[in-house]
């Protein structure tokens, strides 16, 4: 049987299954602003997507990126109160692709080209619910280990 990624909105949770047994789960955070595939919307998209880029293997824990390139700044409480408008992308990027044609693949709907990634961020954020702008976030340590567990094309199955 095959590896997949499936994250639990309603739970909070990221686990990675394999022969059909739950080998990891890490804590997540998803969109405040709930589950929903529209570009512009800031939702969490639903549905089948895969792993289409693996961005940051060799980068520091903190390592910020922006537009998916690290930046050469590690993140501190310091540099955040300099740059407070950011939306912090740290350590590590797993870039998501649509699977689902006219529901998160194409069009005004496409994961990829809303930028949905699984990625790191200040750990203080990971309260245990929703507060990122679209993309899955992860505790730093957390999304390291995550993003050593998985390869591209691996497939990532989002749902409430």
């Amino acid at each position: 049987m095959r590896r997949y990624i499936d994250i639990c909105i309603t739970n909070q949770t990221l686990q990675i299954i394999e022969q059909n047994s739950v080998q990891k789960t890490y804590p997540i955070s998803s969109a405040k602003n709930g589950l929903g595939e529209d570009m512009g919307s800031e939702c969490t998209p639903r549905g089948k997507h895969k792993i289409r880029a693996k961005i940051g293997a060799t980068q520091p824990l903190n390592s910020v990126f922006i537009a998916r390139r690290p930046t050469g700044e590690i993140y501190t409480t310091t540099l955040a109160e300099k740059f407070p408008q950011r939306d912090w992308i740290l350590t590590r990027i797993l870039w998501l692709g649509g699977l689902e044609a006219g529901f998160n693949r194409y069009g005004k709907k496409d994961s990829t080209w809303r930028y949905i990634y699984i990625h790191g961020c200040p750990d203080h954020l990971m309260q245990g619910q929703p507060e990122s702008h679209g993309c899955i976030r992860m505790a730093n340590q957390d999304i390291a280990d995550f993003f050593e567990a998985v390869q591209v094309n691996d497939e990532v199955f989002i749902h409430s």
